[in-house]
């Protein structure tokens, strides 16, 4: 995977940030979510470098990024801490401004990353969210049910730790054919990269810490932003058949009360789209940068 492309390490501070790099133009992060690492874009990437200049990077805790302690505020894996780290790795690389796409738990580091550093975020692409504070403040039977492991993972350290280590892999496998898809939709060498990952007892333990911030320290500074707007262009894409797509919000409607300039589009997949349908994905994210 990301043949061409040249790998780096960079000391944010507080984390060593792992990414890959290639192309020429335009400089575009991308952002992975959970149980993910930056394998999750390797046909997208590629793509994109044709004519951009793509980082892809693993976020703290994930992939082969550090995985800092964390206390009992879970500060350490808050979005502000992560969205941080992705701002010093572009900086790092010489990129000032730049586009940001994320999916998952990256594209909530993305929305984080554009209320804290609006001057470094040209435009934005949340992949199949809606902002934190709205799920959490619009939780019903359907969405709890559906998103079981929001409020399984926050619980103390270290009960899902222990329950998940019985069966990691197993685990892994489930979560993946949730919401909509199903594993055989994933490249064997992206699944074999998810599921070296997830053996580490210290790596699914940061994950639980990134969900357990969430709920805690995240809310806290989404409710101190409430009637702030991201500025930049944002695209919202969603799965037509994952929780989001199915839900009974419109998702443009819900970010044009977080951004001021939204578009949005759905796509014929489940959560993971950016890996059941890459070509349509980079189809509509190229029209969206060329907007």
């Amino acid at each position: 995977m990301f043949d061409g492309f040249e790998r780096v390490r960079v000391d944010t501070g507080e984390a060593t940030i792992n990414a890959v790099h290639s192309g020429t133009g335009p400089p575009v992060l991308l952002l992975h979510g959970f149980p993910q690492t930056s394998a999750m874009w390797h046909q997208v990437a590629p793509a994109l470098a044709q004519r951009y200049t793509v980082v892809a990077a693993d976020l703290r805790g994930y992939g082969d990024s550090s995985r800092p302690p964390s206390g009992d505020d879970h500060a350490a894996y808050s979005f502000r801490a992560m969205a941080a780290d992705q701002v010093a790795l572009m900086r790092s690389l010489g990129h000032e401004r730049f586009a940001v796409i994320g999916h998952d738990r990256g594209a909530r580091v993305t929305h984080r990353m554009a209320l804290d550093a609006p001057e470094a975020v040209t435009r934005l692409a949340v992949l199949d969210i809606l902002p934190t504070l709205h799920v959490y403040s619009h939780v019903d039977r359907r969405l709890a049910t559906a998103y079981y492991h929001w409020f399984f993972y926050i619980q103390p350290y270290d009960v899902p730790e222990r329950l998940i280590a019985g069966d990691p892999i197993g685990y892994l496998h489930t979560v993946l054919g949730r919401f909509g898809g199903r594993v055989d939709a994933f490249a064997p060498e992206a699944v074999a990269e998810y599921e070296r990952v997830f053996a580490d007892p210290d790596a699914r333990h940061a994950m639980m810490e990134d969900y357990r911030a969430g709920a805690s320290i995240d809310l806290e500074h989404d409710r101190a932003d409430v009637g702030r707007r991201v500025e930049a262009p944002l695209l919202a894409m969603w799965g037509t058949r994952g929780v989001v797509g199915r839900g009974p919000d419109n998702p443009v409607a819900v970010w044009r009360e977080h951004a001021t300039d939204v578009t949005g589009v759905g796509l014929d997949a489940g959560h993971y789209l950016v890996e059941e349908r890459p070509e349509e994905t980079v189809a509509a994210l190229e029209r969206f940068m060329e907007g």
